[in-house]
């Protein structure tokens, strides 16, 4: 079994998809957040 040392690993790929899950996840709650207030002010 190979030894494990960190540091080693090519983790570009894993990078890039944490930061599109994090600008999907922030926009869709920017989005949602629009949506509750625009459905508070012109649908009560």
């Amino acid at each position: 079994m190979a030894e494990h040392k960190d540091g080693e690993m090519d983790i570009t790929e894993q990078e890039k998809t944490f930061d599109g899950f994090m600008k999907f996840t922030t926009w869709t709650v920017i989005f949602l957040m629009v949506l509750l207030v625009f459905m508070a002010t012109f649908l009560s």
